[in-house]
């Protein structure tokens, strides 16, 4: 799933652009077909056609640097490379010499290579290349092909062999979609549902075209498509294969489109408005709707079936009521006016009523969906991952950079920081001289304590924000953040309120997990030991769910799923931390069941944990509760 999900934020870089283009295209062959060709509807095509009809080398793009580990542009270099050795191999002019013979006698699969699933499987390869091979060093003969400069060239090698295998493959999968299609044509009503859901099912892959074929064209004898555009069909059944679309691009997606926006988060509502409100818009006017569906298909999958599902249902009531209609462009309003008074169009008014329907069910059902199952859909990331977003350390917080600029200097300065990563909420680090390290100026920055597990490994504890601190720090190390001047406000460990009163209370929690009570002071770890996170209780598990132990709000949950922060309605920060040194198991028996910034009660499933994973992997399983910030507290659970 997390796959899944970082594939859906790397699309969303293209398709921020793909609205407005998809307008422009859809009014300009609108203009075509009422005023005939002319400057304007020519400009205006050809101007949405070079974004919408290049989809899929954009995202080829796209993808090799959203799923790269901190691209500087070079994967998408080895994306946009892997595209141009994959299409133009399989190109139905290449396809022929390979064959020897003429490229119109080539297997019409051919025709359409150039897809979204190339165009992802490309970008794949090349955020791959990048990731394994930018640092690659080769002998000394062919140095000049080190480094950096390898990872094109190895996405090439790559796409050769993808290249070759898709040769033999995309050949049967296109005609076994084509005699699909052809076999459902004698199933009526239930038929065109089958159609309908599949035709959304392989719009990733591309293969719908072929499926598409069968129904709106000649290849099975309906040529739904032109008999409705010509008026010279059958009444009453020329358009079944096209009208149930209508209710779903022109209200159905809106209304899913609105429910993503509503269960946005409130910090990013308004980048999210902008994606959202114009996919709707151009999925009403001109029936585009790859906009829309790319901004969920991989970021909630579950979604996309749904839609499916959705689309197949229209499909069916439509073929089995008296409506029928058709379209020239797409299933939008522009091709539904245009429409209107064609002879082949039966009750269109239908269409209206079943929209507004459809509207309403696509709305409620996606809403609830997302809340239930915390989907990460645009507006709900952990952090904004959103096309305008750009990297909290190059942003920097002024804060976040003097307190990183002070740790650089009491850690002995840039050049003896050979690794540096974060955790929960410590800094790791590797060393070159553990000596040169200034604990007293490390605590007067901000840290809470710090830690020298031994060898050239110091560990400096700080709190729930230490990945801005060290994004900070990488920032300073890489020259692309400025280090503040010495009298910079350096940034307080604590995320929201820190408590003053020092009288000592009792925080009474409900257990997180089942299992065994202990004191902090029998976790192997001197961190949670000697409570320099705070104080706490500790839990040796039982269970495989940890649960809210009080009202509030999640204050931050780990990508690798491992902790999570709660922020209680009082203020009380409270971190629950599954296991020791999980961290370094990347989120492998980890599942995170909420969101950074949901509102949650007590009791509300946080995380989902595989103890079982954990032992194996030889980490301690026991889990610390720690107050972050009140360290008079003294914890007890229900």
């Amino acid at each position: 799933m997390k796959f899944m999900q970082n594939l859906g934020r790397s699309l969303m870089l293209p398709i921020a652009v793909m609205p407005v283009a998809a307008i422009l295209m859809g009014v300009g062959s609108w203009i075509s077909r009422t005023a005939g060709d002319n400057i304007v509807s020519v400009f205006l095509t050809a101007a949405g056609d070079a974004i919408i009809g290049n989809l899929a080398i954009l995202f080829a793009v796209g993808v090799s640097i959203g799923m790269a580990k901190k691209s500087d542009g070079t994967s998408a270099l080895a994306g946009l490379v892997s595209w141009l050795v994959v299409t133009l191999l399989l190109a139905p002019e290449t396809v022929g010499d390979f064959l020897g013979m003429e490229a119109a006698d080539v297997d019409p699969a051919f025709e359409n290579i150039q897809n979204a699933f190339t165009g992802i499987l490309c970008g794949l390869v090349g955020a791959f290349a990048y990731n394994r091979f930018k640092d690659v060093q080769l002998p000394d003969w062919l140095a000049f092909f080190s480094g950096k400069r390898a990872v094109a060239i190895v996405a090439a090698g790559v796409s050769l062999v993808i290249g070759l295998a898709l040769l033999f493959l995309w050949p049967f999968v296109y005609q076994g979609l084509v005699g699909f299609g052809e076999w459902i044509l004698g199933l009526g009503p239930v038929g065109a549902g089958i159609y309908g859901f599949f035709n959304r099912i392989l719009i990733p892959t591309g293969l719908h075209h072929a499926l598409n074929s069968v129904f709106w064209f000649d290849v099975a004898g309906i040529d739904d498509l032109p008999n409705f555009l010509s008026g010279e069909g059958t009444y009453g059944v020329t358009g079944q294969y096209m009208t149930g679309f209508f209710p779903i691009m022109m209200f159905g997606l809106p209304g899913a489109a609105l429910a993503m926006y509503v269960t946005a988060k409130s910090t990013q509502k308004k980048v999210a408005a902008g994606i959202l409100f114009s996919a709707a818009i151009s999925s009403f006017f001109v029936g585009i709707t790859e906009p829309l569906e790319f901004s969920f298909m991989f970021l909630a999958p579950v979604l996309y079936v749904i839609h499916a599902l959705f689309t197949g249902i229209s499909m069916f009531l439509t073929a089995l009521l008296p409506v029928r209609m058709g379209f020239g462009f797409s299933a939008g309003a522009l091709d539904l006016g245009l429409g209107w008074s064609n002879p082949m169009a039966q009750n269109p008014w239908i269409i209206l009523l079943m929209g507004v329907g459809w509207f309403i069910i696509y709305f409620l059902v996606f809403a609830f969906v997302i809340r239930k199952w915390q989907l990460k859909t645009i507006g709900r990331q952990d952090e904004d991952a959103l096309p305008d977003s750009e990297d909290t350390a190059s942003g920097g917080d002024a804060r976040f950079a003097a307190t990183a600029a002070r740790f650089l200097d009491a850690l002995g300065g840039s050049a003896n920081i050979t690794s540096l990563d974060n955790c929960a909420t410590r800094l790791r680090m590797e060393l070159a001289d553990v000596s040169a390290v200034d604990e007293a100026a490390l605590k007067r920055a901000g840290a809470a304590g710090t830690m020298k597990p031994g060898g050239t490994a110091v560990q400096v504890v700080y709190g729930l924000n230490v990945q801005f601190v060290k994004d900070a720090m990488e920032g300073i190390m890489a020259g692309r953040i400025d280090a503040p001047a010495p009298d910079a406000p350096a940034a307080t460990p604590a995320t929201d309120t820190i408590r003053t009163e020092t009288a000592r209370q009792v925080l009474t929690l409900r257990q997180p997990i089942e299992g065994t009570v202990k004191p902090l002071s029998e976790v192997p770890d001197p961190t949670f030991a000697e409570q320099i996170m705070g104080p706490g209780l500790a839990i040796e598990p039982t269970g495989d769910t940890v649960v809210a132990p009080a009202p509030g709000r999640v204050g931050h949950v780990f990508d690798t799923g491992h902790a999570v922060a709660i922020v209680t309605d009082e203020g009380t920060e409270i971190l629950i931390h599954v296991g020791l040194e999980t961290v370094g198991m990347g989120g492998d028996g980890f599942e995170t069941l909420v969101s950074t910034g949901d509102t949650i009660d007590e009791g509300t499933p946080l995380l989902r944990v595989d103890l079982e994973k954990i032992r194996a992997a030889g980490l301690p399983t026991i889990t610390p509760v720690v107050v972050l910030n009140d360290e008079h507290a003294i914890v007890e659970f229900l």
